[in-house]
């Protein structure tokens, strides 16, 4: 009896789901304010945190976590995890008893090697402005299978300043996002990227090693406990774009690497304004003998390090796709970081060399702002992709790219335009600007082989102007007479305003955007036919070669004013009608001016149209008046006398004398 007590008791503490200390894998911590502009003395702060916990209890070999827990969001609960404050704690009202660091699943990895069981969790505090606190998680102790730091205490810090920036506003701290763990071939020289990104767009971001000297780093505190430095050497970390240089030296080994992102407000800031911790995992492998030689590869259906706008409450749908490339390499495993209530679904294999993952998930109200995904494929010889990291922006709509119209539609030119048409635009129904990241391609294709032609990145060329809701292309190309053409974009050409700029979809449509170029040889004419008179005279405009501008028709044609030169031809026959060659005359070359004409949208004329009608409105309604106090006047006397009672009994003793008459 007591033996089967004594295993009901472990099956219970087992579906408490209580994590062992020695199993923690890293974190995050971040924070940003409902609202950044200031009014009175307090704002509420969403405060985020995200760690990564071992996924089996001590050394029992059931699993604890499934991807139904993920579903059910089951709750992470650790022995005594709180997030306390640190330094400078009378600044704020920041709770004495610190805050839970208990998680909520979000990601549960089965495979052999990362066993990660990762969670969020948001807390909401109303905090007054003068906050300038230190808050962090620490304990004891790390995995025992780390290179350097093993079950050593950890430590995880993060900066919060509430105090107004130089612009007034309410700061918001970076934010990042990670695998819990990165697996890299032992002895290869690694260069590996730290996504950071910040609300405030001005910011200048900074990364820097996580520190144990409290004396001089910016949170006056233990940053990284065992784990500091924790790469073997040589290594660089190269703090503009956070990327580190590295080579794992000892095979099927943890590496643990703790860094700290802050946010400056300029070049000339001598401090940060906040400070991100993120730590999290490398592992070295030595490849297997029958390994392909190239590791699996996310494809899409997003870039890497997208940002896509997305809806509260509304289902999404994300495809992650993989390429493999030897005969017998599979895709067994996905390692994922991924908001609260995202599910993954099983791995699909739809043709050769294609692996599939689909994400669902439906944005709550809570999770309003940026929300980071990431995931890793792994192969069945343990190859892992690269870390492939998008941004969902909940509560944000990315821009839509307007679909061309024949009639001032939302791009131009459209139809048939000149050979030397230079000037291209195109309208998206947000604000847009340019995006953050190269490899952002606007292409033009030529019809017939659907071969590109000219292709120019939007992430940083000059031939790609932003100006409001319009994208403006200036081409350097001479279009061949009587080709048709027509143009695709990539992800995130038109990006929003809003924090990490959220994308539009990418344009691979070939009827979305195209247009044709006048051949002159099919307007040629080489023969006339005359009939008596004989003299026929013919006025032509002169040519010019000027630039392009944006007036032009919906064929794209441009507007010019232009003094024409003349050109007399005289043709001489005699009955019978006989052809004769049309002679040129000698030609005046005349003076072209472009007329400044802009592009009238449907928008542009309501504009336009809003003063006029509010003016015709006041004087209508000034005309009318007069007109309606008359016609108002008659109403109302004849329904007066029409229900006057004086009236009424008048005209009924008038019908009655006129029955005794008629009776007599």
């Amino acid at each position: 009896m007591e033996q089967v007590l004594r295993l009901v008791l472990f099956i219970l503490y087992t579906l408490c789901c209580m994590i062992d200390g020695d199993h923690f894998r890293g974190g995050i911590i971040s924070w940003r304010p409902l609202n950044n502009t200031v009014t009175g003395t307090s704002t509420q702060i969403l405060l985020h945190q995200r760690y990564f916990w071992y996924r089996l209890w001590g050394s029992f070999p059931a699993p604890l976590c499934f991807e139904s827990d993920i579903l059910i969001q089951r709750p992470i609960n650790v022995s005594g995890a709180t997030l306390l404050c640190l330094r400078n704690c009378t600044s704020s009202n920041y709770p004495t008893s610190g805050l839970s660091a208990n998680m909520i699943t979000s990601d549960c990895d089965t495979s052999s090697i990362i066993q990660s069981w990762g969670g969020e969790r948001y807390d909401t505090l109303t905090m007054p402005l003068t906050t300038s606190i230190t808050i962090g998680y620490t304990g004891s102790a790390w995995m025992t299978t780390l290179w350097k730091g093993f079950s050593g205490a950890w430590a995880i810090v993060n900066r919060m300043n509430l105090a107004p920036r130089p612009d007034g506003y309410i700061n918001s701290s970076p934010v990042t996002t990670t695998l819990p763990c990165i697996l890299y071939q032992r002895g290869v020289p690694v260069v590996h990227i730290v996504q950071m990104a910040d609300n405030d767009g001005t910011d200048i971001l900074q990364c820097r090693w996580s520190n144990s000297n409290s004396t001089y780093n910016y949170n006056r505190n233990d940053e990284c406990g065992s784990v500091c430095m924790a790469l073997p050497p040589p290594y660089t970390l190269t703090g503009s774009n956070c990327t580190l240089t590295f080579t794992l030296t000892v095979a099927n080994k943890y590496y643990a690497c703790a860094l700290q992102i802050e946010d400056y407000y300029d070049s000339s800031s001598p401090n940060p304004m906040s400070s991100v911790p993120i730590q999290f995992l490398f592992y070295a492998y030595n490849i297997t003998a029958g390994a392909c030689a190239t590791a699996p590869l996310i494809i899409g259906v997003r870039p890497n390090r997208a940002c896509i706008g997305v809806p509260i409450g509304v289902q999404l749908n994300e495809t992650v796709q993989v390429q493999t490339y030897c005969p017998g390499q599979t895709i067994v495993n996905f390692v994922t970081s991924s908001p609260v209530g995202m599910t993954h679904s099983a791995i699909s294999n739809p043709s050769s060399g294609l692996w599939v993952m689909t994400l669902t998930w439906t944005p709550s109200s809570t999770q309003l702002g940026p929300q980071g995904f990431c995931a890793g494929a792994m192969d069945n010889s343990s190859l892992q992709s690269a870390p492939w990291c998008i941004t969902y922006l909940v509560g944000y709509d990315s821009p839509n790219l307007i679909r061309p119209t024949l009639v001032q539609g939302s791009a131009s030119p459209i139809g048939t335009v000149f050979s030397n048409q230079s000037l291209f635009s195109i309208q998206a129904t947000n604000a847009v600007g340019r995006p953050s990241r190269n490899g952002t391609n606007i292409c033009f294709h030529l019809d017939t082989t659907n071969a590109s032609v000219l292709c120019y990145d939007a992430g940083y060329s000059p031939n790609v102007i932003y100006t409001g809701y319009t994208i403006v292309i200036v081409t350097t190309i001479t279009w061949t007479p009587g080709q048709s053409y027509y143009v695709t974009m990539d992800n995130g050409f038109a990006s929003g305003s809003v924090f990490c700029h959220a994308e539009s979809l990418a344009i691979t449509d070939k009827t979305f955007w195209r247009f044709d170029i006048w051949n002159p040889a099919l307007s040629s004419t080489t023969t006339t036919t005359t009939t008596p008179p004989t003299t026929h005279t013919v006025t032509s405009l002169g040519t010019t070669t000027t630039s392009i501008n944006t007036a032009c028709t919906t064929s794209g044609i441009v507007v010019t004013s232009t003094n024409a030169s003349t050109t007399t031809t005289t043709a001489s026959t005699t009955p019978p009608t006989t052809a004769a060659p049309t002679t040129a005359g000698p030609t005046t070359t005349g003076v072209t001016t472009e007329s400044t004409i802009p592009v009238f949208y449907p928008l542009d004329f309501e504009n336009a149209c809003k003063q006029p009608v509010a003016i015709m409105s006041a004087v209508l309604m000034v005309a009318f008046m007069p007109i309606h106090t008359l016609a108002m006047y008659a109403a109302f006397t004849k329904f007066t006398n029409m229900f006057k009672p004086s009236n009424i009994a008048a005209k009924a003793r008038h019908q009655q004398r006129m029955k005794n008459i008629l009776r007599r």
